[in-house]
């Protein structure tokens, strides 16, 4: 049992919770709680830590499938002092995972889609959002909402930040995601895979719920405060607008981007 929080051991995973670019040089990330350790992907997994409270617990109730996983990956066990030093969270569940960072081609899944006319693909691009929560819910809405991928710019919020993680609620096990550094880019291979690209944005738009999704289909979202650039915008197919009653201007990205995916999804589901 590691007692110390000067622990070696301790002091890196609390680097790798805290610094994305600690992340990104190691290609791991950290997630919290015993939902997220159940879920996690066993190829994905590289260390498990737990709480001595959490642990002993798992024995008291005689929890098989909790046990024989960490005993599976040979976990490290925390005082609970020392867990709460690495947690990101006020009340820790006490497990912790360090996972390997999935990757994703963009051009390969665009090719697979694209070959089965039967179920048109969905995506959504994101462009430099800063919350992490409203990455999260995307994340996790796209997942219940059938989306294919999700699609962000390097100024995106840190995907592998904890508050993301949390916020997907393990939807980031599940819902491929790709990072890129030129959206234009980006759009136009959406574009000329036939995708047809529609940006939330109010000039010379159409009501959300005009167009026809049941053909493959992006929606392209802009920065909680500045919405889309102005090139950006251009790139797409069509504008599409949300209509607002009483004095709301917009919804935040996160909302927004639900009432799309889901549009979609239902317009699937009723064949338009």
């Amino acid at each position: 049992m590691i007692s110390s929080t000067a622990n070696s051991k301790v002091k890196r995973l609390a680097a790798l919770v805290q610094k994305a670019k600690m992340r990104r040089e190691e290609q791991l990330f950290v997630v919290e709680g015993v939902r997220m350790f159940r879920e996690a992907p066993d190829e994905w997994i590289r260390e498990v830590y737990v709480s001595e409270t959490l642990l002993r617990k798992w024995e008291q109730e005689h929890d098989r499938e909790s046990r024989e996983r960490i005993k599976k990956y040979q976990c490290e066990v925390f005082t609970d002092e020392v867990f709460r030093k690495v947690s990101d969270t006020q009340t820790p569940q006490g497990v912790l995972c360090v996972l390997a960072m999935p990757h994703y081609e963009l051009a390969r899944r665009l090719e697979e889609d694209m070959a089965d006319p039967s179920r048109p693909p969905l995506y959504v691009l994101l462009e430099d959002l800063q919350d992490p929560g409203n990455l999260g819910t995307i994340l996790r809405a796209g997942e219940g909402a059938g989306v294919d991928g999700v699609i962000m710019t390097r100024r995106t919020v840190d995907i592998f930040n904890p508050k993301v993680i949390r916020a997907t609620m393990g939807s980031i096990y599940r819902v491929p995601f790709y990072i890129v550094d030129d959206l234009g880019g980006t759009i136009s291979l959406l574009r000329k895979s036939g995708l047809r690209v529609y940006a939330a944005h109010l000039d010379d738009s159409v009501d959300y719920d005009v167009p026809d999704y049941t053909k493959p289909t992006a929606f392209l979202i802009g920065n909680e405060g500045g919405g889309l650039r102005r090139g950006t915008a251009q790139t797409a197919s069509q504008y599409i607008k949300i209509p607002m009653a009483g004095q709301v201007e917009s919804l935040n990205a996160a909302a927004a981007a639900a009432i799309l995916m889901y549009e979609a999804a239902r317009q699937h589901r009723r064949g338009q």
